[in-house]
């Protein structure tokens, strides 16, 4: 992170503008809708700000050019000219006092920068490039714009008015939160948002005296985080993410894809890697009944699909027998996200009318699978978690059949900046992989549609895939 985002309280607080210009009238504006008492210094004014200096006593001029001595008691400072030199000096000076500086359109002069704003006072949305593509900090806030009705800032007024109420009322934080996202997610918003205030307060009052501040109900959210990109993340996803107070998350879980649960949600690692266990699967699932059970809102989050592979099934079965509310939110699987950011599909007319997901987790040394069923004409198999075996996977292959050119691809971090993809044959790429010393989490596939992957791949075309 570039920039700290910050919300500077600027009311009636000394600032001190430089420069006289029709951009200088654009941060005066924002300075004066934070309430603060301005200083301009220039030794001319536009007309524009000469209007605003005339119809508003909260703003003072000196006409002058800068020195140092301006930036006296102040907290604040905007440099707004087309002169470079002065720039420098105003942004030299403020930084050698401590003072935040700002240089329009220089972020190299600047020790902060003035962000897109979306009003809808007291709720502020600020979206900033850092200087670095202030056009696309615009398109981000029109889209932003779009998105936030124009009311919500009447709902946050409301919700002031009511927010000591409720905090009497609910002991815990947990419960205040809950009751919360009900209201603002509710018909008092909507009351809100149609203009009808009033009739928003007596029910929010009506709901707050008909709530059991005793209440605690919890729940369990099993979430797939898919295989490491957040853009293939379902909406439905995103918001059981950001409503969790506790996430139980495990190690194929990507960090961008973790960075977008809630901020101050607790977390709690229970993953798994060969031969160490984290936390055993048994414990997981009666960890997910007492939390939920103490009227917590539980993500487990899972990489990749909870119901593929990943043990889904068991956790759920145990809330089910507790009696436990719970929801189940797929995930695109690593077998689908990563062939498709390899270039390889899993099925093609030409190549393969069928799929296999196999399981290739060693157990005491060995792979116990149908290998006579996964030697089959026209039929891609992908294999999970089947690094450490794969010497052994290619040769029970071959073994049953399989010929030894049969292309295969190996997939580390698939769908992700880190991706990397290892092509060879059943034969070769046990040695191939070991020469590039490959790392988990990595995804196999067998089949002819490999062959495809020269043609069709498309993502991070910077990494060259190798070829055994």
């Amino acid at each position: 992170m570039d920039f700290l985002p910050i919300f500077m309280n600027l009311r009636q607080r000394p600032c001190l503008l430089v420069g006289g210009g029709e951009v200088a009238v654009r941060k005066l504006a924002l300075l004066r809708l934070a309430e603060a008492s301005v200083t301009v210094v220039s030794p001319s004014l536009c007309e524009a700000l000469e209007k605003q200096l005339a119809e508003d006593e909260c703003i003072r001029w000196e006409e002058t050019r800068f020195s140092p001595q301006h930036l006296d008691q102040q907290v604040l400072v905007i440099a707004a000219t087309d002169n470079e030199a002065v720039n420098v000096q105003v942004s030299e000076a403020a930084k050698a006092l401590n003072i935040p500086v700002n240089v329009v359109d220089n972020p190299d002069l600047c020790s902060f920068i003035m962000p897109s704003i979306i009003d809808r006072s007291p709720i502020i949305a600020a979206v900033s490039s850092g200087g670095a593509a202030p056009v696309l900090a615009r398109m981000i806030r029109s889209k932003l714009e779009t998105l936030i009705p124009a009311g919500l800032g009447r709902l946050a007024t409301l919700a002031a008015r009511f927010r000591n109420q409720v905090k009497a009322h609910f002991s815990e934080i947990n419960q205040r939160r809950l009751f919360w996202e009900k209201v603002l997610q509710g018909e008092v918003a909507e009351l809100v948002f149609a203009k009808r205030e009033g009739a928003a307060a007596d029910l929010l009052e009506k709901q707050l005296l008909e709530s059991d501040a005793t209440q605690s109900a919890g729940e369990v959210y099993l979430v797939g985080g898919g295989p490491g990109d957040p853009e293939l993340l379902t909406f439905r996803a995103l918001r059981l993410m950001q409503q969790a107070d506790v996430v139980l998350h495990d190690r194929l879980v990507s960090e961008d894809v973790l960075n977008l649960t809630r901020r101050d949600a607790e977390r709690i690692y229970v993953g798994k890697e060969r031969d160490n266990h984290t936390v055993p699967q048994e414990d997981i699932n009666q960890l997910l009944v007492r939390l939920a059970k103490s009227g917590r809102r539980v993500l487990r989050l899972k990489g990749g699909d909870p119901f593929i592979f990943g043990r889904g099934g068991e956790e759920i079965a145990t809330l089910a027998e507790e009696g436990i509310s719970f929801q189940v939110v797929p995930g695109i699987t690593a077998a689908s996200g990563c062939s498709s950011y390899a270039g390889i599909p899993l099925t093609h007319r030409d190549y393969s009318q069928s799929c296999l997901f196999v399981t290739g987790n060693l157990r005491d040394g060995s792979v116990d699978l149908n290998w006579s069923g996964m030697v089959q004409p026209q039929q891609t198999i992908v294999f999970y978690m089947g690094l450490q075996g794969l010497p052994i996977i290619c040769e029970q292959l071959i073994c049953h059949g399989m010929s030894p050119d049969m292309p295969a691809a190996l997939v580390q971090q698939g769908t992700t900046a880190q991706q990397q993809v290892v092509i060879g044959t059943i034969a070769s790429l046990p040695d191939e992989v070991k020469r590039h010393q490959v790392k988990a989490p990595t995804l196999v596939i067998v089949g002819e549609v490999v062959n495809l992957h020269e043609s069709l791949a498309w993502f991070n075309t910077d990494s060259v895939a190798v070829h055994g």
